[in-house]
């Protein structure tokens, strides 16, 4: 039930919030995007279609062009959740977004968040 109210949100909606977070850390909202542009491969101009189409993160991440083959290294804590131990698919990709954001608000290098 809860599950099914996050899908609806508008990814438009909360990306602001993700540029916020990051940027009240004195990250840059191009980090932000490297970031969406690493997890979804969308790239400047797709990603900016998708927000000013308002598609909801159901949406957002069933266009994505690709996930990201390294997600699996992405491990931690979220919302009081573990990311790898997620069972609904979209409900983890969208906590891996959530956690990439987290780690660039936290200061964390861009080669590791980026699991290079």
């Amino acid at each position: 039930m809860e599950n099914a109210r996050v899908f609806r949100m508008s990814f438009a909606g909360v990306y602001p919030l993700y540029v916020a977070k990051a940027e009240r850390k004195g990250r840059s909202k191009a980090e932000v995007d490297a970031v969406i542009h690493w997890l979804t491969e969308y790239d400047e101009h797709s990603l900016q279609e998708q927000i000013e189409k308002r598609v909801d993160f159901e949406t957002f991440f069933a266009q994505a062009p690709r996930i990201n083959p390294n997600v699996a290294k992405i491990t931690g804590l979220i919302c009081g959740y573990r990311v790898e131990e997620i069972e609904d698919k979209l409900m983890q990709q969208i906590r891996y977004l959530d956690k990439l954001v987290d780690e660039l608000a936290k200061g964390k290098a861009m080669d590791k968040i980026l699991r290079k």
